[in-house]
């Protein structure tokens, strides 16, 4: 019983994305008279005029240029930031900390203003590095936050038994701690990649069109959805497919990664 009912929750969660699928492959002639459960003539003409279209595949292009950096510098600052606070002996560690944490719950609306401000006093608003040092700032906190409560499980033995043997904080950090803590690493990663890729409200503020992301591309294309439903369908299905791809790819380090530092 639990099973079946696990496997209709699943196939439910699926319909959309299945609707999705196969809207991308019917022409929009019939997308707009039917719905997607009648399947009819499927093509793949909705595809070779995606990729065709200059500006979606500008669009695309403008993603992964926010998403990779937004991804990699939250890590690599993130676990460097973490093993300061979890192994590291410096006045006002903890305070400061707290800090980091109480940063987590503040909302991304309430910097939008002055982080719009403070972009534009420095030259970076509507451009991808603008953008990018948005998504890290506001990702970094909860970096931290995760990574330093499975940094901290950490035995402590094998620290001082690479101290002893003439490691370096940079090698214990190289040698020890990333090896120990890919776990949660990855599932950071993970985390960071689909709430950049999928993100649409800070592209809306910070983007320009030349380096808006896809979300920002379909979203422009929904003004006129009747006519623009053949491009709209195939975008927003590969927008989707990346991080359902990285999700499936990676799914064992979210509970990992999730259960970091919760047990002693």
């Amino acid at each position: 019983m639990k099973r079946a009912l696990v496997v209709l929750v699943g196939l439910l969660w699926l319909t959309p994305a299945a609707g999705l699928l196969v809207s991308s492959l019917r022409p929009a002639r019939a997308v707009n008279s039917s719905g997607w459960w009648t399947f009819g003539e499927l093509t793949f003409d909705g595809y070779a005029k995606l990729l065709s279209d200059d500006r979606m595949l500008g669009a695309l292009w403008n993603t992964v240029l926010i998403t990779v950096p937004s991804t990699v510098l939250v890590v690599v600052l993130g676990a460097m930031a973490a093993y300061a606070f979890a192994w590291g002996r410096f006045p006002g560690r903890d305070w400061l900390f707290l800090v980091v944490v109480a940063l987590i719950v503040v909302p991304v609306q309430v910097a939008l203003i002055p982080d719009a401000e403070l972009l534009g006093n420095l030259g970076l608003f509507g451009s991808i590095p603008g953008v990018v040092l948005f998504h890290v700032a506001f990702g970094l906190p909860f970096a931290i936050f995760l990574l330093r409560n499975f940094f901290v499980a950490i035995p402590r033995e094998l620290l001082e038994a690479a101290r002893i043997d003439g490691g370096s904080d940079g090698t214990i950090f190289r040698k020890v701690i990333l090896p120990l803590g890919w776990p949660a690493i990855a599932s950071l990663a993970i985390f960071q990649f689909l709430w950049v890729w999928n993100d649409l409200l800070v592209a809306l503020v910070f983007a320009s069109p030349d380096s808006a992301p896809i979300t920002y591309a379909i979203r422009e294309q929904t003004r006129s959805f009747s006519s623009n439903i053949d491009v709209i369908a195939p975008g927003a299905f590969l927008s989707m497919l990346v991080p359902l791809a990285v999700f499936f790819a990676f799914q064992r380090y979210f509970v990992q990664g999730l259960m970091a530092g919760s047990v002693k």
